[in-house]
């Protein structure tokens, strides 16, 4: 039920403000001028950059995976990769691919379920360090420009607060990772079972801390390139009417971290609606682009994103682990999922 009412809540949101977004024809009329007017020659890059994107983040799973000594096929491995990019990006909370990949895995690792749970569960964790680590430099860099105006202060503070809250997560769950501090966890403390399974990633990739360094490094090339993606779609639209003092590469990059951590919240249906609005109000204060095109970068923007994670939706349909007949209903799954985590948190 509470998945059907977020889902519920999601598709409200996700269509009030696309509405909202859209509704003034004089500005609808400017983004099929600027769509005219395009160099689709940088939307092709922008596709490119996304199918960067996937590769690094599958040559950090794949690292991840053999710091577990779990070696699967290459048709396998992307399979799994694939339908996890997809759900990831378009079931509602953000996390819904990372059930469904750990399921498929386990499925496909049956002797090895602790280490393929703990590989899916470090590979978020280590993407949302790298995150955190260009947010904190981008920001530094560009903290006046940000907080110049109203608006973008207002979204600044958000994203601070958001980061301040991660960043305290992390070091909470390292401190008690490294001081086994779990043990004094009552067992009904929420989100004790996650905590031990952090714990013991902790543990056994620090002792790999050379694979470690290489995804983190393939985490914040991920990073980077979603970044691109969005900047070659603003190159598409680079004209003096769109952007009268041209694309800043560094203050552009300056306000995604901003648009990538609160749209990753799930407020709206894979961002949509509320990428636009964000957008519009960063890049026409920092950058000085038109309202008109600042939502449509949004808009370009996911229907990149969506065009290169499709294929891990048409994958899925396809797909059958090791000794599976049919697909699996999303809570059988989760039930799965969550009894290993249970094992492993009693085990610790």
């Amino acid at each position: 039920m509470k998945k059907i009412l977020l889902t519920l809540f999601q598709i409200g949101v996700t269509v009030a403000l696309l509405i909202w977004v859209f509704h003034d024809p004089t500005q609808r009329a400017k983004m099929a001028e600027a769509l005219r007017t395009a160099d689709y020659r940088w939307v092709g890059a922008g596709i490119f950059a996304y199918i960067l994107v996937e590769v690094f983040a599958a040559f950090r799973w794949q690292i991840l995976l053999r710091v577990q000594k779990i070696r699967l096929s290459f048709p396998r491995i992307a399979g799994l990769f694939l339908i996890g990019m997809f759900y990831n990006q378009f079931l509602p909370g953000g996390t819904g691919g990372d059930i469904i990949k750990s399921y498929l895995l386990l499925k496909e690792t049956p002797d090895k379920k602790a280490g393929a749970l703990l590989a899916v569960v470090f590979d978020r964790l280590i993407g949302l360090v790298a995150l955190v680590a260009i947010t904190v430099t981008l920001v530094s860099l560009r903290f006046d420009i940000l907080s110049k105006s109203p608006e973008t202060r207002r979204l600044l503070w958000i994203l601070l607060f958001l980061l301040g809250s991660s960043i305290t997560a992390l070091l909470t769950s390292f401190i008690i990772s490294g001081f086994n501090l779990f043990h004094w966890l009552p067992h009904k403390f929420p989100g004790r079972e996650k905590l031990i399974e952090v714990s013991a990633a902790y543990h056994l990739y620090a002792r790999h801390w050379i694979a470690t360094f290489l995804a983190f490094v393939a985490s914040l090339g991920a990073h980077l390139a979603t970044f691109t993606t969005f900047l070659c779609v603003a190159y598409a639209f680079n004209v003096p009417s769109a952007f009268p003092e041209g694309v800043k590469a560094l203050d552009f990059f300056a306000v995604l971290p901003i648009e990538r951590t609160i749209t990753a919240l799930p407020i709206s249906f894979a961002g949509l609606g509320l990428r636009e609005q964000i957008l519009q109000v960063m890049l026409h204060n920092v950058c000085h682009a038109s309202v008109a095109v600042s939502k449509l970068i949004g808009t370009m923007g996911f229907l990149i994103i969506f065009l290169c994670c499709l294929p891990g939706g048409i994958v899925y349909f396809f797909y059958k682990p090791s000794g599976e007949t049919r697909h699996v209903r999303m809570r059988e799954m989760e039930t799965e999922v969550a009894t290993l985590e249970h094992e492993i948190g009693r085990s610790e």
